[in-house]
């Protein structure tokens, strides 16, 4: 149906908004349900993009469409979306990845180039924009079969371990990979995560907290260099401005500049991970920049009859910013908040307290003022005004954000 010319223009705007943003080159995150399923969208080198390869690459974090969920039985704990995803199938998803495809296809092409469009025409419409899946979890919420089924088999999976083994029994995916924990081996060079079928400037990770018996609180660190111009030049200066690369020697060989092999980094995990055991991350070598922290405000535990807590789900606010503090991420993004609908016998002792950014800092700040013990950072004592410059995303089911 043709659009009336107030309508056609607005559709115009639309558009030319949307390629303005993507014009600034820098990733893509879009909320895919109401929980914690995510596409990450990371332009490609200019290098790769001007030898005909799509604009972006695409990375799903935690699929769960639609339909339950449950862990061990139903009688157990079973779930549902309280809000219908907005994303209901891959199918779908695939439709949103080749609409931004072709968005970014307006941008400026160099000479001979074919756009983005013909690229995937060329293809033959190609079987899956999909890059990669990323599982965090083995819990069916994070790591859903009939949604993960959906996904073309020649999609590689990089998931943690418990996780692998799972989806490998499905016999569905041809290259399923155990994510490897970084700064296991005592290096954190983030390039070590960069494993085949990867392209080398993108790395996946995970990170575990040391207390943590059974994984439940760790985070995937999804690193990459895809030599755009970001701030992340500013993690290899020093304070008075000058560079940290060591003065060479004459006719010493020539090492790479530390800028060009410091990387960003999403670093997500919906459980939340106590803050020390983010430390690795500033410490990194080459730098990591935390680019956007993925970590929910709500507290969830299962208490016991005598109010005692039996097993903590969710850290909530306070701990994430505790752990924002350590990262320094130029965004927080919320994730893993959906209070769903469902039984089974955990639902009984299923506590969750809600509090929003503005309350854990007035909280905090309260504390203080009482002198009460334990909000220290024991870094610069100051735990409220540290906060400052950071931005607190909360996308809701369906919404997206570049993250310039």
């Amino acid at each position: 149906m043709a659009l009336d010319e107030p309508s056609a223009q607005l559709y115009r705007d639309l558009r030319a908004s949307i390629q303005s943003a993507l014009a600034t080159r820098r990733p893509l995150i879009h909320h895919l349900n109401a929980d914690t399923s995510w596409l990450l969208q990371i332009p490609r080198p200019q290098s790769a993009i001007d030898h005909g390869s799509r604009f972006y690459y695409n990375i799903l974090i935690d699929l769960w469409f639609s339909g339950g969920q449950s862990d061990v039985a139903s009688w157990f704990s079973q779930q549902f979306h309280a809000t219908q995803s907005a994303v209901q199938n891959i199918g779908e998803l695939e439709e949103l990845a080749r609409e931004i495809e072709i968005l970014a296809s307006g941008l400026s092409l160099g000479a001979g180039r074919k756009s983005n469009s013909a690229v995937i025409e060329d293809q033959g419409g190609a079987d899956s924009l999909i890059d990669v899946v990323a599982v965090s979890h083995e819990f069916t919420d994070h790591c859903h079969k009939s949604t993960l089924l959906e996904v073309h088999p020649d999609v590689p999976v990089f998931a943690i371990k418990e996780a692998g083994k799972l989806i490998r029994g499905w016999k569905h995916f041809r290259t399923v990979l155990d994510v490897d924990s970084f700064g296991a081996n005592g290096g954190t060079d983030w390039r070590s995560s960069s494993t085949s079928p990867l392209p080398e400037w993108i790395g996946i990770s995970r990170l575990l907290q040391s207390d943590d018996v059974l994984n439940y609180h760790a985070a995937l660190m999804i690193t990459f260099n895809n030599r755009y111009p970001t701030t992340i030049s500013k993690l290899s200066k020093k304070a008075d401005g000058t560079s940290n690369r060591k003065r060479k020697q004459r006719h010493a060989a020539i090492e790479p500049d530390e800028d060009e092999e410091a990387a960003e980094a999403i670093v997500y995990t919906p459980h939340g991970m106590h803050s020390g055991d983010l430390k690795l991350i500033p410490g990194a070598d080459p730098p990591i920049r935390t680019l956007a922290f993925f970590h929910g405000l709500h507290n969830v535990r299962v208490g016991t009859a005598s109010g005692r807590t039996a097993l903590q789900s969710n850290l909530g606010a306070h701990n994430g910013l505790k752990a924002q503090r350590i990262l320094n991420a130029k965004y927080w993004v919320g994730t893993h908040d959906e209070v769903k609908t469902g039984g089974g016998l955990v639902s009984w002792f299923l506590q969750r307290d809600v509090i929003s950014v503005k309350g854990a800092l007035d909280e905090e700040r309260m504390a203080k003022k009482n002198g009460v013990e334990g909000t220290s950072n024991g870094a610069d004592g100051d735990l409220v005004d540290s906060f400052e410059g950071t931005n607190w995303v909360d996308l809701g089911n369906g919404e997206s954000r570049v993250l310039v």
